[in-house]
């Protein structure tokens, strides 16, 4: 693999106990808006897109997030940065704009470029979606469920982009990385910048990085809190 092939095979997911637990991830969790000014792993970019929409039962052909009817409309692109993705101590992937596809768990890159700028415009200049190394949207084909719920389906669209993003939120935790779920921004210079297809709505951006201070919290200080609010 070099990095500006058009495909970017990623490393098979892994299901491994050396992480934090869920208990641990769901405590630890933040939303994070400051990030060091390093690169995260390719593997580690594996992992998340793996939890957010990746394949958890071949037979099936179910993913990671609950799906009403099985309809799975999100689609999730991935902006990436100059030198933000290390593939290995000399290589990084190619900036760019990239569709992530599940079912061969793989980057498809749609046109080079740092675009990092351009999406921290259309994000009303916040500026954690400038300083991070790799911003995941999340985006929706809303027909895929309205057209068996009718109009109830885009509710459902609603709660499943919500599972998606904490999907990310827990496994950014879980590999010491940071981000935060953004929903403030234009949707047509988003959709005009990431050149989405008329019927591919965005509905999230979920910046990524290490981040400059992670969060913790003790049994001992929620045991605490809770007897205080007991009394």
């Amino acid at each position: 693999m070099t990095s500006a092939e058009p495909e970017v095979l990623l490393p098979y997911p892994r299901i491994r106990k050396n992480l934090l637990s869920v208990e641990e991830a769901i405590a630890y969790r933040r939303s994070i808006r400051s990030f060091r000014e390093e690169p995260i792993t390719i593997e580690q970019l594996s992992q998340i897109l793996w939890a957010a929409y990746g394949v958890t039962d071949p037979r099936r052909r179910l993913l990671s997030t609950p799906s009403a009817g099985a309809t799975f409309p999100l689609e999730i692109y991935v902006v990436i940065s100059r030198e933000a993705v290390k593939v290995s101590e000399s290589k990084h992937l190619e900036a760019g704009v990239y569709r992530y596809e599940n079912m061969p768990h793989k980057l498809v890159l749609l046109f080079q470029g740092d675009f990092r700028d351009g999406l921290y415009k259309a994000s009303l200049h916040q500026s954690w979606v400038r300083n991070a190394p790799v911003s995941i949207v999340i985006c929706a084909v809303y027909e895929r469920t309205s057209g068996y719920y009718g109009e109830r389906g885009y509710r459902y669209v609603h709660f499943e982009v919500g599972h998606a993003s904490q999907n990310i939120y827990l496994m950014a935790t879980a590999l010491g990385l940071g981000t935060v779920a953004i929903g403030a921004f234009r949707d047509d210079d988003v959709k005009q910048l990431l050149k989405l297809p008329q019927n591919t709505h965005p509905l999230y951006i979920m910046p990524i990085g290490v981040p400059v201070k992670s969060h913790m919290v003790a049994e001992e200080e929620l045991a605490k809190f809770i007897d205080k609010n007991r009394l």
